[in-house]
């Protein structure tokens, strides 16, 4: 998986409904025309991102059980 090499603005990133109030296990989404970033919320200015492509992504939100989606 590449990692993300141009920064994305910082309202485009958002959390999962299921993050709730624990900061310690989170991650953080931003979707774009082409691709879907994912990072660790808890080094949001961090460079380590993982990128993928939205069908990619659309394939292991499907993947998951109903009560686990994001």
């Amino acid at each position: 998986m590449p990692v993300d090499p141009e920064p994305v603005p910082d309202h485009s990133w958002f959390k999962s409904s299921y993050s709730g109030g624990n900061t310690t296990e989170c991650v953080e989404v931003a979707l774009t025309m082409d691709d879907v970033f994912i990072r660790d919320s808890k080094c949001p200015d961090g460079r380590q991102r993982v990128v993928v492509r939205p069908e990619t992504w659309s394939g292991f939100l499907a993947s998951l059980p109903q009560q686990r989606r994001l």
